[in-house]
Protein backbone atom coordinates (compact mmCIF):
# COMPACT_ATOMS: atom_id res chain seq x y z
CA UNK A 1 0.00 0.00 0.00
CA UNK A 2 1.48 3.39 -0.71
CA UNK A 3 1.30 6.72 0.97
CA UNK A 4 0.92 9.56 -1.57
CA UNK A 5 2.15 12.79 -0.59
CA UNK A 6 1.84 16.60 -2.36
CA UNK A 7 4.71 14.95 -4.99
CA UNK A 8 2.93 12.31 -6.50
CA UNK A 9 6.08 10.77 -7.30
CA UNK A 10 7.20 10.62 -3.60
CA UNK A 11 5.89 7.54 -1.75
CA UNK A 12 5.95 6.71 1.98
CA UNK A 13 7.49 4.15 3.52
CA UNK A 14 4.86 1.11 4.20
CA UNK A 15 4.70 -2.50 5.82
CA UNK A 16 4.59 -4.00 2.82
CA UNK A 17 3.72 -7.59 5.00
CA UNK A 18 2.16 -10.58 5.86
CA UNK A 19 0.55 -10.55 9.53
CA UNK A 20 -1.62 -13.18 10.75
CA UNK A 21 -3.45 -14.01 14.19
CA UNK A 22 -4.67 -17.11 15.09
CA UNK A 23 -6.85 -18.51 18.61
CA UNK A 24 -6.00 -21.76 20.05
CA UNK A 25 -7.33 -23.69 23.42
CA UNK A 26 -6.08 -21.43 25.97
CA UNK A 27 -4.75 -18.26 23.73
CA UNK A 28 -3.46 -16.71 21.01
CA UNK A 29 -0.86 -16.23 18.56
CA UNK A 30 -0.38 -13.07 16.80
CA UNK A 31 3.03 -12.50 14.08
CA UNK A 32 4.29 -10.96 11.33
CA UNK A 33 7.37 -10.62 9.06
CA UNK A 34 9.83 -7.86 9.36
CA UNK A 35 9.91 -5.93 6.30
CA UNK A 36 8.72 -2.29 5.16
CA UNK A 37 8.73 -0.92 1.99
CA UNK A 38 8.33 2.25 -0.29
CA UNK A 39 6.07 2.28 -3.68
CA UNK A 40 5.79 -1.90 -2.67
CA UNK A 41 9.22 -2.64 -4.79
CA UNK A 42 11.55 -1.01 -2.83
CA UNK A 43 12.87 -2.57 1.34
CA UNK A 44 13.72 0.37 3.00
CA UNK A 45 14.05 -2.11 6.11
CA UNK A 46 14.51 -5.91 6.85
CA UNK A 47 13.87 -5.32 11.35
CA UNK A 48 10.65 -3.42 11.64
CA UNK A 49 8.97 -5.32 14.43
CA UNK A 50 5.00 -4.97 13.14
CA UNK A 51 3.60 -7.18 16.71
CA UNK A 52 3.28 -4.08 18.94
CA UNK A 53 1.74 -4.14 22.56
CA UNK A 54 -0.83 -1.73 23.14
CA UNK A 55 -1.44 -3.09 26.86
CA UNK A 56 -0.03 -6.78 29.33
CA UNK A 57 -2.06 -9.13 27.13
CA UNK A 58 -2.97 -7.01 23.87
CA UNK A 59 -0.75 -7.01 20.70
CA UNK A 60 -1.81 -5.01 17.24
CA UNK A 61 0.04 -6.32 14.21
CA UNK A 62 -0.32 -3.33 11.38
CA UNK A 63 -0.50 -3.33 7.89
CA UNK A 64 -0.49 -0.10 5.48
CA UNK A 65 1.39 3.10 6.07
CA UNK A 66 4.01 2.72 8.77
CA UNK A 67 3.53 6.23 9.95
CA UNK A 68 0.01 6.09 10.24
CA UNK A 69 -0.24 2.80 12.04
CA UNK A 70 2.51 4.31 14.44
CA UNK A 71 0.23 7.39 14.95
CA UNK A 72 -2.80 5.51 15.33
CA UNK A 73 -1.08 2.97 17.87
CA UNK A 74 0.42 5.69 19.42
CA UNK A 75 -3.17 6.91 20.47
CA UNK A 76 -4.72 4.05 21.25
CA UNK A 77 -2.15 3.24 23.99
CA UNK A 78 -2.58 6.62 25.74
CA UNK A 79 -6.96 5.70 25.58
CA UNK A 80 -6.40 2.30 26.88
CA UNK A 81 -4.19 3.79 29.91
CA UNK A 82 -6.17 6.06 30.79
CA UNK A 83 -9.43 3.34 30.45
CA UNK A 84 -7.24 1.07 32.99
CA UNK A 85 -6.71 3.97 34.98
CA UNK A 86 -10.49 5.11 35.05
CA UNK A 87 -11.94 1.05 35.41
CA UNK A 88 -9.26 -0.19 37.96
CA UNK A 89 -8.69 -2.88 35.12
CA UNK A 90 -6.95 -4.15 31.95
CA UNK A 91 -8.95 -3.19 29.21
CA UNK A 92 -10.63 -5.41 27.04
CA UNK A 93 -9.75 -6.55 24.35
CA UNK A 94 -12.62 -5.84 22.21
CA UNK A 95 -12.01 -2.16 23.94
CA UNK A 96 -8.80 -1.72 22.33
CA UNK A 97 -10.14 -2.99 18.62
CA UNK A 98 -13.05 -0.83 19.61
CA UNK A 99 -10.44 2.20 19.98
CA UNK A 100 -8.51 1.11 17.26
CA UNK A 101 -11.91 1.05 14.84
CA UNK A 102 -13.11 4.43 15.93
CA UNK A 103 -9.63 6.14 15.50
CA UNK A 104 -9.77 4.39 11.80
CA UNK A 105 -13.13 5.57 11.14
CA UNK A 106 -12.92 9.16 11.97
CA UNK A 107 -9.87 9.35 10.27
CA UNK A 108 -10.45 7.25 7.18
CA UNK A 109 -10.21 9.95 4.47
CA UNK A 110 -6.83 10.72 5.88
CA UNK A 111 -5.42 7.23 7.42
CA UNK A 112 -3.90 3.87 5.02
CA UNK A 113 -3.48 1.71 7.92
CA UNK A 114 -5.35 -1.76 9.11
CA UNK A 115 -4.42 -3.55 12.15
CA UNK A 116 -5.40 -7.32 13.67
CA UNK A 117 -5.69 -7.24 17.16
CA UNK A 118 -5.09 -10.15 19.66
CA UNK A 119 -5.19 -10.96 23.46
CA UNK A 120 -6.31 -12.65 26.63
CA UNK A 121 -8.47 -11.20 28.75
CA UNK A 122 -10.65 -12.63 32.43
CA UNK A 123 -13.86 -12.27 30.61
CA UNK A 124 -13.73 -13.80 27.07
CA UNK A 125 -10.65 -15.52 26.68
CA UNK A 126 -8.67 -15.37 23.69
CA UNK A 127 -9.57 -13.04 20.79
CA UNK A 128 -8.71 -12.01 17.78
CA UNK A 129 -10.29 -8.88 15.62
CA UNK A 130 -9.51 -7.07 12.59
CA UNK A 131 -9.71 -3.24 12.36
CA UNK A 132 -9.59 -2.67 8.60
CA UNK A 133 -9.01 0.09 6.13
CA UNK A 134 -11.86 3.03 6.98
CA UNK A 135 -12.74 1.05 10.38
CA UNK A 136 -14.73 -1.99 9.89
CA UNK A 137 -14.24 -4.35 13.11
CA UNK A 138 -14.38 -7.99 12.77
CA UNK A 139 -14.06 -10.90 15.30
CA UNK A 140 -12.39 -13.91 13.53
CA UNK A 141 -10.39 -16.83 15.03
CA UNK A 142 -7.98 -16.96 12.47
CA UNK A 143 -7.12 -14.02 9.86
CA UNK A 144 -3.86 -13.10 7.57
CA UNK A 145 -3.42 -9.57 6.24
CA UNK A 146 -0.90 -7.58 4.02
CA UNK A 147 0.37 -7.93 0.51
CA UNK A 148 1.93 -11.37 1.46
CA UNK A 149 -1.80 -13.05 2.53
CA UNK A 150 -2.72 -13.67 -0.92
CA UNK A 151 -0.28 -16.39 -1.27
CA UNK A 152 -1.57 -18.46 1.77
CA UNK A 153 -5.52 -18.46 1.75
CA UNK A 154 -5.11 -21.91 1.16
CA UNK A 155 -2.91 -22.83 2.99
CA UNK A 156 -4.46 -20.85 5.98
CA UNK A 157 -8.04 -22.64 5.45
CA UNK A 158 -6.44 -26.13 4.55
CA UNK A 159 -4.29 -26.43 8.10
CA UNK A 160 -6.10 -24.17 10.73
CA UNK A 161 -8.32 -26.25 13.20
CA UNK A 162 -9.82 -25.15 16.28
CA UNK A 163 -8.79 -25.74 19.81
CA UNK A 164 -5.46 -26.36 18.30
CA UNK A 165 -2.17 -27.04 21.07
CA UNK A 166 -0.03 -23.63 21.56
CA UNK A 167 2.74 -25.70 19.46
CA UNK A 168 0.37 -27.01 17.19
CA UNK A 169 -0.53 -22.91 16.58
CA UNK A 170 3.26 -21.90 16.76
CA UNK A 171 3.81 -24.45 14.32
CA UNK A 172 0.87 -23.55 11.72
CA UNK A 173 1.96 -19.94 12.06
CA UNK A 174 5.19 -20.00 11.67
CA UNK A 175 4.64 -22.23 8.21
CA UNK A 176 2.12 -19.59 6.71
CA UNK A 177 4.21 -16.79 7.42
CA UNK A 178 7.29 -18.75 5.57
CA UNK A 179 5.56 -19.79 3.16
CA UNK A 180 3.96 -15.86 2.66
CA UNK A 181 7.70 -14.84 2.77
CA UNK A 182 8.76 -17.23 0.32
CA UNK A 183 6.45 -15.72 -2.54
CA UNK A 184 5.83 -12.53 -1.47
CA UNK A 185 9.07 -9.59 -2.45
CA UNK A 186 8.18 -7.41 0.71
CA UNK A 187 7.74 -9.75 3.27
CA UNK A 188 10.69 -11.25 4.29
CA UNK A 189 13.20 -11.00 7.60
CA UNK A 190 12.51 -12.67 10.58
CA UNK A 191 9.23 -13.90 11.52
CA UNK A 192 8.40 -12.25 14.97
CA UNK A 193 5.59 -14.04 17.05
CA UNK A 194 3.16 -13.78 20.37
CA UNK A 195 2.13 -16.14 22.19
CA UNK A 196 -0.63 -14.55 24.54
CA UNK A 197 -2.44 -16.43 27.36
CA UNK A 198 -3.83 -16.46 30.84
CA UNK A 199 0.00 -17.15 32.31
CA UNK A 200 1.55 -14.15 30.48
CA UNK A 201 2.87 -13.01 27.25
CA UNK A 202 5.75 -14.95 25.79
CA UNK A 203 7.97 -13.86 22.73
CA UNK A 204 9.09 -15.74 19.92
CA UNK A 205 11.35 -14.95 17.18
CA UNK A 206 12.34 -17.46 14.28
CA UNK A 207 15.45 -16.00 12.19
CA UNK A 208 14.99 -16.44 8.28
CA UNK A 209 17.53 -18.96 7.95
CA UNK A 210 15.54 -21.01 10.66
CA UNK A 211 11.90 -20.95 8.91
CA UNK A 212 10.74 -23.97 6.95
CA UNK A 213 11.46 -24.13 3.18
CA UNK A 214 8.85 -25.71 1.05
CA UNK A 215 10.48 -25.65 -2.22
CA UNK A 216 13.89 -24.43 -3.55
CA UNK A 217 13.89 -20.25 -3.12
Amino acid sequence: MEKHCTDSRVKGVSTGTTILAAIFDGGVVIGSDSRASIGGEYVSSKTINKVIQVHDRIFCCIAGSLADAQAVIKTAKFHLSFHSVQMESPPQVIAAASVLKDLCYKNKDELQAGFLTAGWDKKNGPQVYVVSLGGMLISQQVTIGGSGSTFIYGYVDAKYKPNMTKEECLQFATNALALAMGRDNVSGGVAHLVVITEKGVEHVVVPGDKLPRFHDE
